[in-house]
């Protein structure tokens, strides 16, 4: 992404939510790529563009936000594969071998994606953030055993002691119905 940056904002609150969201997109040059409610009964929004914008548009997120706000964070130069991962819309074919690792939060999981397709010679296959998963996430990645492998340390690394991610599984040689359920 060079210069560009992903916000991410989180609030105990959907109409809080789309409240603080509608003044970020008036006074920031953001593009919106993803906002909805996810369980337990919260909100989230996620803004992509330049640096320097969506850090403008985080700032007035925890401005307006105040006690709703969960969290707020700006991940700059974010790994391009990334965004194509979490919409849905990459096509890969799963390999050798899978990586899973479930975090606490919606952004745990993104972040993870970045750390791992930047650690090790891997492939995203899905970043799920918080649908369906009561304010969780996963990434899901694919490659040679070893660089999944790779992948999974750097996360778990970046993550000691901090409690985000919940757990990390690497799968060798998955079954075909497995991966059929997954694609």
């Amino acid at each position: 992404m060079g210069n560009r940056a992903l916000g991410l904002l989180e609030f105990k609150s959907v109409a809080k939510g789309i409240e603080v969201l509608d003044e970020v997109l008036k006074s920031s040059n953001v593009e919106l790529m993803m906002a909805n409610p996810i369980c337990p009964g919260k909100y989230i929004g996620i803004i992509t563009g330049e640096v320097a914008a969506v850090s403008n548009g985080i700032k007035v997120g925890e401005q307006l936000g105040g006690v709703f706000l969960i969290e707020a964070i700006v991940i700059s130069n974010l790994h391009e594969a990334v965004i194509p991962a979490m919409l849905g819309s990459n096509f890969v074919e799963i390999t050798d071998s899978i990586g899973i690792i479930e975090t606490m939060s919606a952004l745990g999981a993104i972040q993870v994606a970045d750390i791992a397709i930047k650690a090790s010679n891997v492939r995203l296959v899905e970043v799920r953030v918080a649908r369906g998963l009561g304010g969780k996430g996963f990434t899901i990645f694919t490659g040679e055993i070893s660089s999944v492998k790779n992948a999974a340390a750097a996360c778990s690394n970046a993550y000691k002691g901090t409690g985000e991610i919940l757990c990390s599984s690497v799968v060798a040689t998955p079954n075909k119905r497995l991966v059929q359920s997954i694609l």
